[in-house]
């Protein structure tokens, strides 16, 4: 899925979730070193306005590291109640 924020006459682009939040992350050395850190602050703040109108349950349908390879990423969903976030994420 793509996500996109504009400022201004400026339009910014991610190309999924995971880069998303790598994008909107605070500014670190090693995610400069790695290329996922946003370039610029403009970039960076675009990416925080687009991720707070993410809606929650887009996490649990777009999963970051695979179900298969993550053992915190099973026990999330093995153990998610459907009920309780229903009430939270109208």
């Amino acid at each position: 899925m793509v996500y996109c924020f504009s400022i201004g006459a400026l339009r910014y682009q991610f190309n999924g979730l995971r880069e998303l939040l790598a994008k909107a992350s605070p500014a670190r050395s090693g995610d400069c070193l790695a290329g996922v850190a946003a370039e610029t602050y403009a970039e960076r703040v675009a990416a925080r306005m687009c991720l707070a109108e993410v809606p929650l349950a887009r996490f649990l349908e777009e999963l970051l590291i695979p179900y298969e390879e993550d053992e915190v990423t099973r026990l999330i969903i093995d153990t998610h109640d459907k009920q309780a976030f229903s009430e939270i994420s109208l």
